[in-house]
């Protein structure tokens, strides 16, 4: 191995890993696409079966794309397992599925070849995670929209990780305030040091589902300003699936509904006065359509 290439990987090695759960792992299994996990350690793998793309040591690799090869080395050393040969009575590897990349033939062989450089499973440039110790399940309801989900994530995961997760249903986490009961949460911390305990345990110890509880998250909108439409004034329209006469007329309710001096005022936070000018705009905005539409479901409208 070069000297270039040593540092290359040292580089690799001294930059902080991610924690990936299983669930995360497994779903790459394809040979172009091929993650295993070896002793707590998460591989990408895919650059080595192409170096050996249709050679035969690859076949193990391939048939186990997404699972755990921790069966295959030494908890202790590390190393790859071996054993005494039945046949020549010498230590070698043990390969249940066959051999694979950087191992050794398992009897004497002209062809044997010694290894460029340390084994796959020890190159940092082929590590991408660290395999979580234990899956955590959390809820998350956002205060606005009242949308809520449940995720799974790593024990091992601080908040701003958890954001990253969570921003498949929301692309903007971080302009929220996220909160534990009446406790504002440190993004820098885990579920455990901020205060949510797994009692899964405890759960089964009494004989109780290990879901039987699910810790809680509450997202509240900070409002920060990030879209400011300025001057001008835009309406989001979603559509409207309520039976409410006032709602249900037809053409959806806006999300922001009030003219641009309104537009940064969080409704959660607004004292009396503003809370009154929102409802004067919301019935005047109601109104304004009610008249485009005649029907009798719209008269209560009219009368407001």
């Amino acid at each position: 191995m070069s000297s270039q290439s040593f540092f290359k990987e040292l580089a690799i090695e001294k930059k902080k890993l991610p924690y990936i759960a299983p669930f995360e792992v497994v779903v790459h299994n394809k040979a172009t696409d091929c993650w295993v996990s070896v002793l707590g350690k998460v591989f990408d793998i895919t650059p080595l079966i192409k170096q050996y793309e249709g050679q035969a040591c690859v076949k193990p690799l391939i048939a186990l794309a997404g699972k755990d090869l921790s069966h295959w080395f030494d908890a202790k050393t590390g190393a790859i397992r071996h054993r005494i040969h039945p046949v020549t009575g010498v230590l070698t590897p043990y390969c249940p599925n066959g051999a694979f990349p950087d191992v050794q033939c398992q009897v004497p062989d002209s062809e044997w070849r010694a290894i460029n450089g340390p084994p796959w499973w020890d190159r940092p440039q082929y590590q991408i995670g660290i395999l979580t110790k234990r899956v955590r399940s959390l809820k998350i309801i956002n205060m606005l929209t009242f949308h809520e989900v449940q995720i799974n994530v790593c024990c091992e995961d601080t908040f701003r990780r958890i954001q990253e997760r969570y921003s498949i249903f929301n692309k903007d986490p971080d302009s929220y305030a996220w909160r534990y009961f009446d406790k504002e949460i440190d993004l820098d911390k885990t579920m455990d040091e901020n205060g949510i305990i797994d009692d899964r345990d405890k759960f089964t110890e009494y004989g109780m589902p290990q879901n039987f509880y699910v810790p809680v998250v509450f997202l509240f909108y900070k409002d920060d300003l990030k879209y400011s439409q300025g001057e001008e004034e835009k309406f989001t329209y979603y559509e409207d699936l309520s039976d409410d006469k006032i709602s249900g007329i037809g053409q959806g309710v806006p999300y922001r509904f009030l003219t641009p001096t309104f537009q940064s005022i969080d409704p959660c936070i607004c004292d009396e006065d503003e809370e009154e000018a929102h409802a004067d705009d919301f019935k005047a905005y109601l109104k304004s359509l009610a008249l485009q539409d005649t029907s009798e479901a719209n008269k209560d409208v009219l009368d407001l």
